[in-house]
């Protein structure tokens, strides 16, 4: 069979199941605990042979031949024995749950799953179809799916202008579906010859991620292994933890995340009448600059503890991180300070599956420890003013990000020059702005009081909804806020 028919055909059993109201969510976790048990019996078997370490009564084999009753109970014994297992089966069944309720629905995925031979396919084809269905499960909106997926084409981007380069380390603290890992592994594949050594390394030592969700943590093991990277008896590259509780133990070479929307960290507390409320978490680190409850600066003090000293970063921030007053302006003096902040990206609207969302890439590198200052000047790029992006009808690409590329020049980023788009401001101009705002923009746009520019309905209607959902977040931290003082009062 072709590729393109057996993507047809996990689409179209995929739709099939939604009918049953089975979720898109809810089918790539089924897909993945089955198609790891295919794979694993695959290599089992001539000419590979390799000892995969799935006991065989819980293995493809024992799955296979079973219908009816029969058939769900030996899977959700299955999902519950191997979720004890260490190692990356451990971690790919860990807390996994039957969620097709119909045996003969069940029996007809196992059956399509059964007819392939997975192994052969190349990683790109098997990475593809699996992409694919994250991708489609980001777009469902209800289910939260997209907070873990970032647009493939602004991962592409950022890497281009990082450059990572053989035998050097790679971690996210927030890696969602693993979508920077990917395509940070495609681009060192692709623009150096590796030696057996170098392809090991990338293999098996090159990637370090954290994911809180447990579901999400193992959507992104199966999309790693699936693109080839690590193994069934390696060591997962994925923790299933909060990368911000400590302290890292280990520094990295790049990091490149999108952390998770929204600014606050926060947890749930029982009352003793029994009611419950969400209290702000505040993370007490020794080597953090200063101590607040806004998730997105905590990640910004946190990435920059993860690299050597002379690590790289490409970090996605909203806009609060550039302007807000108090922790976030201890923050950015610091990081202009410390590291060499030599450019930000300001991001289109309309790009991303959580609504409300206006944000920025910010990239740094990380220097020894000095008297002055290591920002000289920071170069912004703006692609937001003017510029109108939708998630259906009209799509960042890759493309529309090829003049910041070429702006950035990753080649020698110190031969850069200045466009309408791209502008140079130097450490004395931006540390003289109030609360050392990092918010600059210069562009008119082109739409205010001009009727003939204006964009088209459904692009403004999604950029009022994109305004709203911001103004409703902010509203929601000032009322929490308030609930938690009135709290203490009482």
């Amino acid at each position: 069979m072709t590729t393109a028919s057996i993507v047809q055909r996990v689409w179209n059993y995929c739709n099939t199941l939604r009918d049953d109201g089975v979720s898109y969510g809810d089918y790539v976790e089924q897909l993945t605990y089955l198609l790891f048990l295919k794979m694993a019996d695959e290599y089992s078997k001539p000419p590979y042979n390799r000892k995969i370490n799935i006991p065989a009564k819980y293995n493809w084999e024992s799955l296979k031949n079973k219908s009816g009753a029969e058939l769900e109970a030996h899977y959700i014994t299955i999902l519950t024995e191997l979720g004890k297992e260490k190692g990356m089966i451990g971690e790919i069944f860990f807390k996994a749950q039957n969620k097709i309720q119909d045996p003969a629905k069940l029996y007809k995925l196992i059956q399509m799953i059964d007819d392939e031979n997975w192994v052969v396919l190349g990683a790109d084809v098997k990475g593809d179809i699996y992409e694919g269905l994250l991708e489609k499960n980001a777009e469902d909106t209800k289910s939260g799916a997209g907070q873990y997926f970032t647009p493939r084409a602004l991962i592409k981007a950022m890497v281009e202008c990082i450059r990572p380069e053989p035998k050097k380390t790679i971690a996210d603290p927030a890696c969602g579906t693993g979508g920077f890992f990917l395509s940070a592994y495609d681009f060192i594949s692709t623009n150096y010859n590796l030696d057996k050594s170098e392809k090991e390394f990338l293999k098996f030592n090159t990637f370090r991620g954290w994911e809180i969700v447990p579901n999400t943590a193992r959507l992104c093991l199966m999309n790693l292994y699936l693109h080839g990277i690590g193994d069934l008896n390696s060591e997962p590259p994925i923790e299933r933890a909060d990368s911000l509780l400590s302290a890292p133990s280990e520094k990295f070479d790049y990091v490149l995340t999108n952390p998770p929307f929204g600014k606050k960290s926060s947890f749930t507390i029982t009352n003793e009448d029994g009611t419950q409320s969400r209290e702000a978490l505040t993370y007490e680190r020794q080597d953090f600059w200063t101590t607040t409850s806004n998730k997105q600066l905590n990640f910004v003090q946190h990435v920059r503890s993860m690299l050597k000293a002379d690590g790289k970063a490409a970090v996605v921030v909203p806009d609060n991180v550039l302007f807000e007053g108090g922790a976030g302006e201890t923050v950015r003096k610091r990081l202009l300070e410390t590291t060499d902040l030599h450019t930000i990206l300001r991001l289109p609207t309309g790009i991303f599956y959580a609504q409300g969302v206006k944000a920025n890439v910010i990239f740094f590198d990380n220097k020894p420890a000095a008297k002055t200052p290591w920002t000289k000047e920071v170069w912004i790029y703006d692609l937001r003013t003017n510029m109108h992006f939708t998630l259906k009808t009209q799509q960042m690409k890759y493309d529309d990000l090829k003049d910041f590329i070429n702006c950035y020049n990753p080649s020698n980023r110190f031969k850069r020059k200045e466009t309408e788009r791209f502008k140079k401001f130097s450490y004395d101009e931006i540390i003289s702005r109030d609360k050392t705002n990092l918010d600059i923009f210069w562009l008119k746009d082109e739409s205010l009081g001009d009727l003939e520019n204006l964009p088209e309905p459904d692009v403004i209607a999604n950029e009022i909804i994109e305004n709203i959902e911001a103004g409703l977040a902010s509203f929601r931290e000032i009322v929490e806020g308030l609930n938690n003082k009135q709290n203490d009062k009482s």
